[in-house]
């Protein structure tokens, strides 16, 4: 694909937009690792939302899309749309919590929650473990993405992709800390949006228009598996295909939304989700944020992908048809998300440019986030608390700059171990599956302790470890259900006994962590009676189950009913989608109700100088 000069002026446009403003932040990220990793705890709600939205839009998500809707049709999509079960039960549930933690990262909640040396080793196991292992796999599943991408529009190889990736993002992070990734998210997130509606836009127009991908894909045909498929469905067919239906349907809602810790979609919030919430500079904001993002995540974002993908079934029914469309492709970079990219050949010039600006952003966004957070974990949860404390605010700082090309390197080697956006994808969700509940529960249950998360985090990834050996080695054929259902049970199992068989948390540190953070329900009975906190102060900070509950049914209803609003309105089913358009309008009423209910309460409204809580 070659850019004429239009292209290119829209290109650095973009880039000049975005990443200027960064720049003037450099030094106020230098003055403290709290400015530099938490943005001085002084972030508005939208800004912090707009920068969940767009580091999770990242450069392989419109290829994973691609990817799912080729394979499973559209409602493969499940197996992240039943995650808003897990971001909307964040904001009723946990974000206010986050907030008066006062952590600066979600690792440091460990060392206020729990006691004893196992609390310091998870900490410090899991900065490295997250923060290095985990993230690099993370930003190299990005940057795979980015590699496929440029392989096909420019003809770069994966090595010259990954130096102009590294130099652009690498020196921005290091620069301009958290402060400088959010103002950059803010801008590249409406780029991109365009950039992809322009894409859908002209991906239908090339097949002839809404009506003609409609009428052409509404007939039974046959997936890359040799399955029939019926790829509109917003619903998998369960009476033709029940394999499928509980690969992305049933196991999804049923398991994996609250059993697996997934980036972004983590239960009880986590990672830069985490992050975001405690830059925030009010439980109100903190909650705001949460919400905007889970709204605009699912609602907003997912049909102009999906639109793509349709398209593209005609366009390229077979990967062969790639191929032959681009026969300068690398074949080790051939798959069904490289359909995506393939598609934006029909984009006219000036919009090329714009889509080549909004991937760019799309990469960006995201890598800036991944990382300034793995370096927040490596210096402030690692370094600071283990290798050399009590150096000085400049010296952490440096290091932080220092872990940052550290990062990107260690990620640039994982990138030449992928083969695809949906293959990370399934192994970060089978490596993290189990550990969830457990992620939910102990901000409600004082027996929880420190060897708790320990023994979750080693049983989930040795069983993941064993079960995929099983299949690549040992020739095991396991159902697809399987290996998530023997790793979530396995996992489960063994936290939940040590949570008795253990010795229990020191009471002086459950009560300091109770009158700090908060927590509300039953679980912390005994622990509130020792903290001398009457029931009524306990509701006074806006401890009601019942209306967390009522909020987290209306935001996860409205979400989904808007969602396939908007599908049913792109399909023409128009009394499906004025049914599901005042499912959603009752849906909003109720949400916006509860949340202003719970704006009116909180630690942050308590004005008694005498109460126990303060």
């Amino acid at each position: 694909m070659k850019l004429q000069l239009l292209d290119w002026v829209i290109v650095v446009a973009s880039l000049l937009v975005c990443f200027v403003p960064a720049l003037f932040f450099g030094r106020r990220a230098g003055k403290s690792t709290t400015e530099f990793f938490s943005a001085g705890r002084s972030v508005p709600w939208w800004l912090a939302g707009l920068s969940m939205v767009a580091t999770t839009f990242s450069s392989d998500t419109p290829n994973l899309v691609t990817d799912i809707v080729r394979r499973q049709g559209v409602a493969g999509n499940w197996c992240w749309w039943a995650f808003a079960l897990t971001g909307v039960s964040t904001v009723f549930f946990y974000a206010r919590l986050w907030r008066r933690s006062g952590v600066m990262t979600d690792l440091e909640y460990y060392e206020i929650r729990y006691s004893g040396k196992a609390a310091r080793v998870v900490r410090g196991f899991r900065a490295v473990y997250l923060g290095l292992l985990f993230n690099s796999m993370i930003i190299a599943s990005v940057n795979l993405a980015a590699c496929k991408i440029a392989n096909i529009l420019f003809g770069m190889s994966r090595g010259e992709t990954l130096l102009f990736v590294g130099l652009l993002n690498v020196v921005f992070a290091a620069h301009s800390g958290l402060w400088g990734v959010l103002v950059i998210d803010m801008i590249q997130f409406f780029i991109k949006m365009t950039a992809v509606i322009a894409a859908a836009y002209f991906a239908v127009k090339q097949v002839g228009g809404l009506h003609v991908m409609v009428e052409r894909l509404s007939h039974t045909m046959t997936a890359p598996d040799g399955s029939q498929m019926h790829y509109l469905n917003i619903l998998p067919d369960f009476t033709n295909n029940w394999t499928l239906a509980v690969a992305v349907f049933v196991m999804p809602l049923a398991v994996q939304w609250w059993a697996v810790w997934y980036p972004g979609s983590e239960p009880g919030g986590g990672a830069y989700i985490a992050q975001r919430m405690l830059a925030s500079k009010s439980e109100k904001d903190s909650m705001g944020a949460v919400l905007f993002f889970n709204l605009a995540h699912y609602i907003l974002r997912p049909w102009p992908w999906i639109l793509v993908g349709l398209c593209s079934l005609l366009v390229y029914p077979e990967l062969k048809d790639i191929q032959a469309a681009f026969p300068n492709l690398d074949p080790k970079l051939l798959g069904h998300d490289t359909a995506y990219p393939a598609m934006l050949k029909f984009l006219p010039t000036g919009f090329i440019g714009l889509m080549v600006g909004g991937l760019i952003a799309a990469n960006s966004s995201t890598l800036l986030t991944m990382l300034n957070w793995g370096s927040s974990y490596l210096v402030h949860d690692f370094y600071q608390r283990f290798v050399r404390p009590g150096a000085t605010e400049k010296h952490y700082v440096l290091m932080g700059r220092v872990s940052t090309v550290v990062l990107f390197l260690s990620s640039a080697g994982m990138v030449y171990l992928l083969d695809s956006a949906k293959d990370t994808f399934d192994v970060i969700l089978q490596v993290g599956a189990g550990t969830g509940m457990l992620y939910l529960l102990r901000w409600f249950w004082w027996r929880i302790n420190a060897w708790c998360e320990v023994v979750a985090m080693v049983s989930s990834f040795l069983v993941s470890v064993v079960l995929m050996a099983l299949h690549k080695w040992g020739h095991v054929n396991f159902v697809p259900e399987a290996p998530l259902l023997i790793t979530v049970g396995f996992t489960t199992i063994c936290w939940v006994a040590t949570a008795f068989l253990s010795p229990p948390t020191d009471m002086a540190i459950l009560v300091s962590f109770y009158k700090k953070v908060r927590p509300f329900g039953p679980g912390w009975k005994r622990v509130r009676i020792a903290a001398g906190v009457t029931e009524a102060e306990a509701k006074a900070t806006g401890e009601n189950i019942p209306m967390a509950m009522l909020g987290w049914t209306a935001g996860t209803a409205l979400i989904w009913s808007a969602l396939f609003m908007v599908g049913n309105f792109l399909y023409g089913r128009m009394n499906y989608a004025w049914g599901l358009l005042a499912v959603a309008v009752v849906s909003g009423g109720v949400l916006i109700w509860v949340v202003r209910r719970f704006w009116g309460t909180g630690a942050e409204k308590l004005q008694h100088p005498t109460t126990n809580l303060q």
